[in-house]
C-alpha cells in the first residue's frame, strides 16, 4: 500500500510520549506518515498507561470508538460503506482473509498491552495487534503482519534489540531520551515492574547518538527519562553510572540544557549531585517522588526510607545547591491510612519546602500486593476529600515557591510565542530550575535562551520581563 498514514493516541507518562515518537520514526520506514486526524489513519495505535484504572479505562473506551469504525474499505469511503458491525462476536468469526480487508488496523501498545496481554482481544476483538512495552523495536515487522490480516501478541518479557532507528520528534525545544527503563523496586501500589519489567539500561552510544541528532536538528533541552534514573549503568561494565553519562552528554558542543528524571530518595549519590553542581549544562533540578509523610504508611508502600531520611536528603540537596527545585508525588487514600496520617503528608509537603508535587488518589492495580488488601481501601468519598485537600496544600506550596524569585535575575529557554485574545503578545519559556516564566514580547523567538526579571508570581507560574 501507499500513502499509508498512522495516528498514535498517547496516554500517561513522557516514556509514553517518547514511544510514540520512536513508532512513528519506525513505520516511517515501511511507508506510513504521520496524521493528527485519526479517522484518515489507516493505522490506529494506542499507547496506554495502567499507572491509574481511569487512565485504563480511558483506553479501552478510545479502542472501542475506533472499533465502530471499521469497514472493508479504504481511504475517504471507509466506514460509509460495508462496515462490520462493532458486535464483538462478528469479529470473533473473522478468518485471516477477511481480516486483511479490515481497515483501520488496531493496536493497542504500551502498559496495559504488557499487562493484559491476550485479554485484551476477548475485551476488544476488533484489535489487530496488543504490543508490550518490550516488543517496541518488533512493530514495522508485526505491522506487516496484522496488514496480512494477523491478530498477534507480542508481550514477551525478553527486550526486543534495540538498533539505531529514526525518530519523527514532536516539534518543541525539548528531546526526551530514554536512558533506562523498568524498576527493582516493587513498591506494593505500582505496576510499573510488571509492565517495564526489571531495570535495563540503554548502550551509552545509542544514547549519545541519539542526543547528537536531536541537537543537530535544533533542540535546545535533553530530558534523560527513566523510572529511575539513578539506577542507570548498574547493568553495564566498566564503572559507567549517571554521573558517568552526564558528564558524557555535556561535553557534547553547543548551548543547550541536560535534566534528568526521576529519582529515587535513597538512590541519589553525592556524585551525582557533584555531577550537578559542576556541569555547566545540568540543570538544578530533581524529582523525587515521596509518596506518603507517614512512616507506617512508607513501610506499607515498600519505600526504603522513612521521613527523617527524605527530609535528610531533601535537606542535603538545598544545602550544596542554590535555587535548586525539589518536586515530588504523593499518593492519597493508600488501603489503611488514617487522618492522622494524611495530617503527616500534609505537613511533609509544607516542612520539606516542595517546589510542586504530582497527586493522585490511590487506584488498585492488578498483580500488586496492595491490591490485595480490600479490607483496607480507603471509601471513594474520603479519598477524593483527601485528595481536593492535598491539592489545595500543593497549591499553597507551588505558590511560597514562586514568591522566592521575585526580584531575581533568571535565564529562560523560550519555549512558545502566542498572541492572546486582548492581542498581549507573549513568550513562555523555562528557567534552568524548571520554573515556566511569562513574558511580554512583540515577536517570537522561541529555542533562544535570554535573561529576565522576575516581577510577579502565580501558583503555576512566573512573570517576567526581559532585561
Amino acid at each position: 500500500m501507499e500513502n499509508k498514514k498512522v495516528y498514535i493516541e498517547t496516554l500517561g507518562c513522557q516514556m509514553n510520549k517518547s514511544d510514540a515518537e520512536r513508532m512513528y520514526g519506525m513505520l516511517e520506514h515501511i511507508g506510513y506518515t504521520q496524521t493528527q486526524e485519526p479517522k484518515e489513519a489507516d493505522l490506529l495505535i494506542i499507547n496506554t498507561c495502567s499507572i491509574r484504572q481511569l487512565s485504563e479505562d480511558k483506553a479501552y473506551s478510545q479502542i472501542g470508538v475506533w472499533g465502530k469504525w471499521r469497514g472493508k474499505s479504504r481511504g475517504k469511503s471507509r466506514g460509509k460503506s460495508e462496515n462490520i458491525s462493532c458486535d464483538k462476536s462478528n469479529y470473533k468469526n473473522l478468518g485471516e482473509a477477511d481480516r486483511k480487508n479490515l481497515y483501520p488496523k488496531i493496536v493497542v501498545s504500551g502498559c496495559v498491552a504488557q499487562q493484559a496481554g491476550e485479554k485484551i482481544f476477548k475485551r476488544a476483538p476488533y484489535v489487530d495487534l496488543v504490543l508490550g512495552t518490550q516488543r517496541l523495536y518488533e512493530l514495522p515487522s508485526l505491522v506487516k503482519r496484522i496488514e496480512n490480516g494477523e491478530r498477534i501478541v507480542s508481550v514477551d518479557e525478553k527486550p526486543f534489540k534495540e538498533s539505531e532507528i529514526q525518530i519523527n520528534r514532536v516539534k518543541s525545544v525539548n528531546a526526551w531520551v530514554p536512558i533506562m527503563e523498568g524498576c527493582n523496586n516493587f513498591c506494593t501500589y505500582c505496576i510499573v515492574p510488571y509492565t517495564r519489567g526489571r531495570e535495563r539500561s540503554r548502550k551509552p552510544e545509542l544514547i549519545i547518538a541519539e542526543i547528537k541528532k536531536a541537537l543537530s536538528e535544533g533542540f535546545k533541552e535533553i530530558t534523560l527519562l527513566g523510572q529511575n534514573v539513578d539506577s542507570y549503568g548498574k547493568d553495564l561494565d566498566n564503572g559507567q553510572n549517571l554521573a558517568w553519562l552526564l558528564k558524557q552528554i555535556n561535553a557534547i558542543e553547543g548551548k543547550f540544557r541536560i535534566r534528568f528524571v526521576t529519582n529515587y530518595p535513597t538512590d541519589i549519590t553525592d556524585e551525582v549531585i557533584d555531577t550537578v553542581i559542576e556541569l555547566d549544562k545540568v540543570c538544578e533540578y530533581f524529582h523525587i517522588p515521596m509518596q506518603s509523610g507517614d512512616d507506617y504508611i512508607l513501610k506499607k508502600m515498600n519505600r526504603r526510607y522513612d521521613y527523617a531520611t527524605y527530609k535528610r536528603i531533601c535537606d542535603h540537596i538545598r544545602s550544596r545547591i542554590k535555587d535548586v527545585t525539589i518536586t515530588s508525588d504523593f499518593i492519597a487514600g493508600f488501603p489503611g491510612e488514617t487522618e492522622e496520617q494524611f495530617q503527616n503528608t500534609l505537613n511533609a509537603m509544607t516542612e520539606l519546602e516542595l517546589d510542586y508535587s504530582n497527586t493522585a488518589a490511590y487506584s488498585p492495580r492488578e498483580k500488586t500486593v496492595a491490591a490485595k488488601w480490600t479490607d483496607l481501601y480507603i471509601p471513594e468519598d474520603v479519598k477524593t476529600e483527601r485528595l481536593a485537600r492535598l491539592n489545595e496544600h500543593n497549591r499553597e506550596c507551588c505558590l511560597k515557591s514562586n514568591q522566592k524569585y521575585i526580584g531575581q535575575e533568571m535565564e529562560v529557554l523560550v519555549e512558545n510565542f502566542e498572541i492572546r485574545k486582548n492581542g498581549n503578545k507573549v513568550i513562555t519559556g523555562r528557567t534552568r530550575n524548571n520554573k515556566i516564566v511569562h513574558i511580554p514580547y512583540e515577536k517570537d523567538i522561541t529555542g533562544e535562551f535570554i535573561n529576565v526579571k522576575i516581577t510577579n508570581a502565580k501558583t503555576w507560574y512566573l512573570n517576567g520581563e526581559l532585561i
